[in-house]
């Protein structure tokens, strides 16, 4: 992806951006430290406005400065970053915090600014979502659940145009999807489906 082929999405669709399920990167920043995390479990949850709900575990120092900060990035990564992805997943940075450095400088992370909120946007993704915080303190205690509004709403117009996915001739830019242990299914082909007529009784049980 390029700043060429990067296109803002219309808010009311951007909830289609998560609707495939794909594995995300979430990016946080406060107060000149940042962090990146990859989460498998992110989803749409509201047309207008845009919400979504991501996952994020208590240890992490992603959520630490995402709560601090009040705003933060979903990037959903392409197939070409299934290594970048797992190894952000399996990586503390509080750790690379502690030697003064962090996992976009480590890694060469390649970043650019959002147009709202102040965590880095990774480049080479598909799509990202700049989301502000919607504070539930009982679900992101109890069930480590976070909300947020999205603010504003980027894709690849090359596999993202009129507010749909269509991968087709662009293998590289396929989204991920995380099983378990490292191990991702990538985005397939599509299929449209069509509304049944009814052929038989109706009104039997």
């Amino acid at each position: 992806m390029t700043a060429s082929t990067r296109r803002p999405v219309p808010l009311p669709k951007a909830y289609r951006l998560l609707n495939h399920g794909p594995t995300v990167l979430v990016s946080a920043s406060h107060e000149g430290k940042r962090n990146l995390m990859a989460a498998a479990w992110a989803m749409a949850i509201d047309f207008d406005p845009p919400k979504i709900a991501v996952v994020l575990d208590k240890s992490t120092w992603t959520r630490e400065l995402l709560e601090a900060s009040g705003t933060f990035v979903l990037n959903v990564p392409v197939v070409t970053q299934a290594d970048l992805v797992q190894t952000v997943g399996t990586t503390s940075g509080r750790e690379f915090e502690r030697d003064g450095q962090d996992k976009f400088a480590a890694y060469g992370v390649e970043t650019f600014p959002g147009e709202v909120v102040e965590a880095p946007l990774v480049a080479g993704c598909a799509a990202w979502l700049e989301c502000r915080l919607l504070p539930e303190p009982h679900n992101q205690q109890r069930y480590d659940l976070f909300l947020g509004e999205v603010v504003a709403a980027h894709a690849d117009e090359r596999v993202f145009q009129r507010g749909h996915w269509n991968f087709g001739g662009h293998d590289a830019l396929r989204t991920l999807h995380h099983v378990a242990g490292g191990h991702f299914l990538i985005i397939g082909g599509t299929v449209d489906g069509q509304v049944l007529t009814p052929t038989g009784n109706t009104n039997a049980d």
